[in-house]
């Protein structure tokens, strides 16, 4: 799948003033993404994040930009500009977002943040690998690695209907193939039977 899709988190987002230049700076930060977090999508299907899915972009130094409520006319930091920073850990993408103090909107989401007001995350990207597993009453995707174009502070989640419209299609072809190797196997097996 190439289209861009979001995924979203209730996360601990907190404010903070950093002291370490002349005058203090408004700081947003909290986790974007959880690793190994199971999401119900849709009935039957549920989704995860491998440890491994943000080290290509990370690695790649990919220029992520940060929104508010995933539009592209609020930008809080960008990594190429190094006032977003992005890291990876054993609990999932932290990100840390250096506040404009001269944007107003930008200061204004800082203070709903602080205020506990928004306190939601979402991200952005395009699945490059994912590792998908029929399991007895549901189906399981593990992406493992992904475009990662955008990370943002979220008053509601979004989730993308193509994407999930495309999810479900592939979770038919996959039923429908290992139904098909089932298929095979028991064909195989009874062939074996008989020649015995």
């Amino acid at each position: 799948m190439s289209e861009k899709q979001y995924r979203s988190i209730s996360s601990d987002l907190t404010v903070r003033n950093a002291t370490d230049r002349e005058e203090e700076d408004f700081i947003i930060e909290g986790y974007f993404a959880l690793f190994d977090d199971e999401t119900e999508l849709f009935s039957g299907y549920y989704e995860s994040i491998d440890k491994r899915a943000f080290n290509r972009a990370l690695e790649n130094k990919d220029d992520v930009k940060a929104l508010f409520d995933h539009d592209s006319a609020k930008v809080l930091g960008r990594t190429k500009s190094n006032t977003l920073q992005l890291r990876a850990d054993d609990k999932g993408l932290f990100g840390k977002i250096e506040i404009n103090k001269n944007d107003t909107d930008a200061v204004n989401l800082y203070h709903r943040v602080k205020r506990g007001d928004i306190d939601q995350c979402s991200f952005g990207f395009i699945i490059r690998d994912s590792e998908d597993e029929m399991r007895s009453n549901d189906f399981h995707t593990r992406i493992t690695d992904l475009d990662l174009f955008e990370v943002s502070v979220v008053t509601f989640p979004a989730y993308a209907n193509t994407s999930v419209e495309a999810r479900k299609q592939n979770i038919e072809r996959a039923k429908q193939k290992m139904h098909e190797v089932w298929k095979k196997n028991m064909l195989n097996k009874i062939k074996t039977n008989e020649e015995e």
